[in-house]
């Protein structure tokens, strides 16, 4: 057995003690490197529950996070909406005229940055540690990789305004919200025009949630292309207090539709004309959903702040339909939350890091829209992600 130490710059910054537990650098204290806590549990079995289980946590993301999100990888991308040809009639002696088409052309930006967490264990905690303590400081960071997703993509889903970020080449770039009125005019769809001043976010005009609120939302989505006959799903975000005012409407009582509560009943046929048979209306159910009203699958949601109401329209998850782009980075192996070795690569347990490299951007911008239930004023951003 080689005693000699070896001289790195990790051994010089580590004191004795520390020494004496990493063991392998000094040549001594073998015993080491197979480390229990106190209640037996082998810690590098350990370490290997916690590279599963990250592995797990990468393939199950929220249900909200995965309605609401695309992955792309880049900067920036650029999309089309190609111009419209017409036909004109045939004369016996004539040319037709020559058609070109043309395209306008939208881009669409993506901010990133990287996130870490630490978790560090002096070596007589580990002495005294059992496994369920050791998992619970894992299964924090889990839930703080959560929050921070989560976070990020409701942060770009309630600010109006654009932000400005930069490219991995130092390029500036527009990370746009839903449309906003900043001068974008929207392409036409069918018969229908826009101008720059085209807004989704919007107020209610009254203290209390009405079924006018809803039919608007709908509206807004439904003018851009973003229909049930498109193959989308139409998704009302509320909190409880919206959510039991929406639950109330009927169209005995002037609602343009019925809510229903278990749409299932009905086969996916769950619209109510006044004329009161159940016709149309989306199919099956979005987990969290309390009902359905006209087009929307209602969703009870704790996250959605009182007083907002957010309709977005999703092909399902991690589709390239839905709104937001959540960008991750274009080398494979930095993608997803990693756990990584600390400075003591030994025993990575000791001193680990959590990372995550994230952004946001919103590539259609016409799939989503945000009421505020104010009676007065303009839209203002919900306290609980303001990011100004």
């Amino acid at each position: 057995m080689n005693t000699t130490p070896s001289i790195n710059y990790i051994d010089w910054l580590l004191s004795d003690d520390d020494r004496m537990l990493l063991g392998a650098e000094d040549g001594f204290n073998e015993r080491a490197d197979v480390v229990v806590a106190a209640d037996g549990t082998n810690l590098n079995t350990f370490w290997e529950e916690v590279q599963s289980t990250i592995a797990i946590r990468n393939r199950d993301r929220s249900r909200i996070i995965d309605a609401l999100t695309f992955r792309v990888t880049g900067p920036l991308e650029v999309i089309t909406a190609p111009t419209e040809m017409d036909f004109e009639e045939a004369s016996e002696y004539g040319q037709p005229v020559g058609a070109r088409a043309s395209a306008g052309k939208f881009s669409r930006g993506f901010d990133f940055k990287f996130y870490d967490l630490a978790i560090r264990y002096t070596w007589m905690f580990i002495a005294e540690a059992t496994l369920s303590q050791l998992r619970l400081q894992h299964n924090l960071a889990l839930e703080a990789d959560t929050k921070l997703m989560f976070n990020k993509v409701m942060q770009r889903l309630f600010n109006p305004l654009n932000g400005q970020g930069f490219s991995d080449k130092n390029e500036p770039l527009t990370v746009f919200g839903f449309y906003n009125a900043d001068g974008e005019v929207p392409p036409a769809y069918k018969f229908t025009t826009f101008a720059g001043s085209h807004n989704h976010y919007i107020t209610s005009g009254g203290a209390t949630v009405t079924s006018v609120n809803l039919n608007t939302m709908a509206t807004l989505l439904e003018e851009h292309g973003y229909t049930l006959q498109g193959g989308y799903k139409l998704v009302l975000w509320v909190n409880k207090q919206e959510a039991d005012v929406i639950q109330t409407f009927r169209t005995a009582t002037g609602a343009k539709f019925d809510f229903v509560p278990n749409p299932e009943h009905y086969g996916g046929a769950i619209w109510v004309p006044n004329n009161g048979t159940y016709v149309g209306g989306p199919s099956g159910r979005v987990p969290g959903e309390r009902g359905t009203y006209g087009p929307f699958h209602v969703v009870e949601e704790g996250y959605i702040p009182a007083g907002y109401m957010v309709a977005i329209a999703t092909g399902g998850q991690d589709n390239i339909s839905n709104p937001i782009g959540l960008r991750e980075h274009s080398n494979p192996a930095y993608r997803g939350l990693k756990v990584i070795p600390g400075q003591r690569s030994d025993y990575p347990l000791l001193d680990s890091f959590y990372r995550r490299g994230i952004g946001t951007g919103i590539r259609h911008r016409g799939a989503g829209a945000v009421m505020q239930i104010t009676a007065a004023g303009s839209y203002t951003v919900p306290a609980q992600y303001d990011i100004s």
